[in-house]
């Protein structure tokens, strides 16, 4: 597959906080139209590929290309056009209305003066609607819950209009019925065909509820200390023996559960 028809090819990719190796030797590929979920138990390294998959923290080595082009080569501006992230940890301005909040999703594409035009309200305006905030817009952030903030943070993201969408475990905080609202619109997302064209976006998704990815991804990642163990279709990845190695527990997979998605339990004591 040539390069240019990719969203994202993470090649080699090692990162390290000091003498402390976060992740070693990570490569994948990304088509447009692909939820990927990523897996693994606490402290794999997760959350770092996200942070380097932004350009947060910078690879020891390896390659990152979005849309074509290195990460580094990149100016923070068209990373911005590239990207959207929904980050795991909510450091919101208090005093910012919702409003506010999700229209600064837009300033990748303001003009040369900073102003707002009537298009960037109404993708804001719409991706309100779709993460059921709309009647937030004028409520100041420090009055929300956690779970409107986190819905909050996914209409920026979906204003900002970027082709990759990195999310780092966003349902934290959400009820069950926002979770799927949640994950339902970045598969939408992502699977959706515009004027007969193909799909033009791709998630990165960092979860750990195993049955919502079996349910929303299309390909897994599975990371443990650092490594990317197994990388694939969902039927192939989330198998016992895989995931029972990975989480140390011993855990069964009901193939053919509601819906026809397969169905991670414990197994028996």
């Amino acid at each position: 597959m040539r390069e240019n028809t990719l969203i994202l090819s993470v090649e080699q990719l090692s990162v390290a906080y000091g003498e402390r190796t976060a992740l070693e030797d990570v490569s994948f590929r990304l088509e447009p139209g692909t939820v990927l979920g990523v897996i693994g138990p606490n402290g794999a390294g997760k959350s770092t590929l996200v942070r380097a998959l932004s350009g947060v923290v910078r690879p020891k080595r390896g390659r990152i290309v979005i849309a074509g082009r290195e990460l580094g080569e990149l100016s923070p501006l068209e990373r911005a056009r590239q990207m959207a992230v929904v980050p795991q940890a909510r450091q919101l301005p208090p005093a910012f209305t919702a409003w506010e909040m999700v229209l600064l999703g837009r300033t990748p594409h303001l003009n040369w003066l900073g102003q707002t035009s009537g298009g960037d309200e109404a993708a804001a305006r719409q991706a309100m609607e779709r993460t059921q905030t709309l009647h937030l817009a004028e409520r100041q952030i420090g009055e929300l819950s956690g779970g409107e903030q986190q819905r909050l943070l996914l209409a920026r993201a979906l204003a900002q209009g970027a082709p990759l969408l990195l999310l780092d475990e966003p349902t934290t905080h959400l009820d069950l019925q926002h979770q799927l609202s949640m994950l339902e619109q970045v598969a939408d997302l992502a699977h959706t065909r515009r004027n007969g064209t193909p799909p033009q976006h791709a998630a990165v998704i960092v979860l750990h509820d195993l049955n919502l990815v079996a349910r929303y991804a299309d390909r897994v990642a599975l990371i443990v200390a650092g490594r990317l163990r197994a990388f694939g279709e969902p039927a192939a990845v989330l198998v016992p023996r895989t995931l029972s190695e990975a989480y140390q527990v011993a855990l069964q997979v009901l193939p053919d559960g509601p819906g026809g998605y397969p169905v991670i339990v414990p197994g028996p004591r």
